[in-house]
């Protein structure tokens, strides 16, 4: 895959310095190589400077950016000086990707009109009439910032995963595979109200799977491979032959899923016709599919598996989706965030063994064998989820961090201690907001990056818990 390629767009304004600006093309474009990013940029000679300054000038570049279409994420706005705003309107309007608009700072002892830049005033000028045209961008502090610093750096890097959500989000093909497991009417949702955030689903019945898996041949080089590639990703020596066979094609048959109608991400009803007919659990399957980029989850929860996808972007780290199961002990801001065993394995502390679900082997011995079991490590996160109600998706993210905390050896599935800052207001924010008992986690701490992302340019209704 290309690398994340930012379009590059320099104001002008007549009686401001020129020098400025021909020094902002060279500095912004090695800022973005350093920052490990692409750049286009604009033919120097196709406008005075360089720069855009009028409506004409505007229309050039606007041009320019339809024929480049396709080849970058966002636009990164520079106002070295006071630019106009009339060309920036016309050269961005229908750009259709995330702006960043960056301004160059004054510095003291030079101020004269020789030097001086006018871009903290100028920004304002900017963000005011894009208000008023309806043209979402980008801010970030600070609120100028040269691009050989620091701070532009970090700029870059949350522009760049900004981008990276915005546009993974969108025109993408998600498998259900699976009616709604009878028993959670929790992860209802709307397919119509997620298609018209430009989420195709792509609907399939599980007897048609099952039927897939019941024809493969256990000498097909498909199902050979993922038997190796499940016994390298995790520990599967206690699982009997015929199980193993049939959790390796079920993964041929996911893939052939993936690869067919091209999805982006799925989620599956994991039980119980899977344990009944099959006598696994897809656990581990799903993991499997988490740790390759393409988020997955259980229990038909598409609605959790639209913000794994979303974390996914931001971080590219893998995610999970986890049960709220447990207090821990009186400790008000943890919790012990568990399931069965989806867990992906680079989130795990080590890798996990395959067991037969304890949970179905209560009344079933030998049927659930793909529980993937472990212990979840220790990192900075973010946990998100989403609802559809009314016509619009409703979304929450917040952070905490998973920690060292010990969970007693009789637990089984994989599970991890979160500490959550005044997480019992947060619960009941949850709970009052109609969200289900699922959450989903992602590495690292992205809620500025997500809000930004689904605020401004996804149109969903992002709901602040933390407030």
């Amino acid at each position: 895959m290309r690398k994340t390629t930012f379009a590059l767009f320099f104001g002008n304004r007549g009686f401001m310095p020129e020098r400025l600006i021909s020094e902002a093309r060279k500095e912004v474009s090695k800022a973005v190589t350093d920052a490990g990013y692409d750049y286009i940029i604009m033919d120097e000679n196709a406008t005075r400077h360089g720069a855009v300054e009028t409506r004409e000038e505007g229309r050039v570049y606007a041009k320019w950016l339809e024929e480049h279409k396709g080849e970058f994420d966002g636009v990164i706005l520079s106002m070295p000086i006071f630019i106009d705003e009339n060309g920036a309107i016309t050269a961005l309007e229908n750009a259709d990707v995330p702006i960043l608009m960056q301004a160059y700072p004054d510095e003291i002892g030079k101020m004269d009109f020789t030097h001086r830049r006018d871009a903290f005033c100028g920004k304002f000028s900017l963000t005011d009439v894009f208000e008023q045209y309806k043209v979402p961008y980008t801010v970030l502090t600070p609120h100028v910032v040269h691009p050989a610093t620091k701070e532009f750096q970090e700029n870059l890097k949350d522009f760049g995963a900004i981008c990276r959500v915005v546009n993974g989000m969108k025109n993408i093909n998600i498998g259900c595979i699976g009616a709604r497991t009878t028993a959670f009417k929790t992860v209802r949702y709307d397919e119509i109200t997620v298609q018209r955030h430009k989420i195709n689903i792509e609907s399939f019945d599980l007897s048609e799977l099952i039927f897939k898996v019941q024809n493969k041949s256990n000498n097909d080089i498909k199902v050979i491979e993922k038997i190796e590639r499940l016994k390298s990703f995790t520990d599967c020596s206690k699982v009997p032959e015929k199980n193993m066979y049939n959790l390796a094609k079920t993964g041929v048959v996911l893939d052939e899923y993936i690869e067919e109608y091209q999805l982006a991400a799925l989620t599956l009803r994991c039980w119980n016709e899977f344990e009944d007919i099959l006598h696994i659990t897809p656990c581990v399957l799903l993991g499997e599919l988490n740790d390759r980029g393409i988020p997955a989850s259980c229990e038909m929860d598409l609605c959790s598996v639209i913000t794994m996808r979303a974390m996914y972007l931001a971080s590219k780290e893998a995610t999970a989706c986890l049960d709220w199961n447990n207090n821990y002990g009186n400790e008000k801001d943890k919790v012990i965030l568990f399931h069965c065993g989806p867990v992906p394995q680079s989130l795990m502390t080590r890798k996990g063994t395959v067991t037969d679900h304890k949970m179905i082997a209560k009344q079933n011995p030998g049927h659930g064998w793909g529980s993937n079991e472990g212990r979840i490590a220790t990192f900075p996160m973010t946990f998100s989820n989403c609802k559809t109600e009314d016509g619009k998706i409703s979304i929450y993210f917040s952070e905490g961090e998973f920690t060292e905390d010990i969970i007693e050896e009789g637990f089984f599935g994989c599970g991890g201690v979160a500490q959550i800052p005044d997480l019992e207001n947060k619960l009941i924010r949850l709970a009052r907001n109609g969200f289900k008992h699922h959450t989903t986690v992602g590495k690292g701490h992205m809620k500025n990056i997500l809000n930004e992302a689904f605020t401004y340019y996804l149109d969903y209704n992002v709901i602040d818990i933390d407030k």
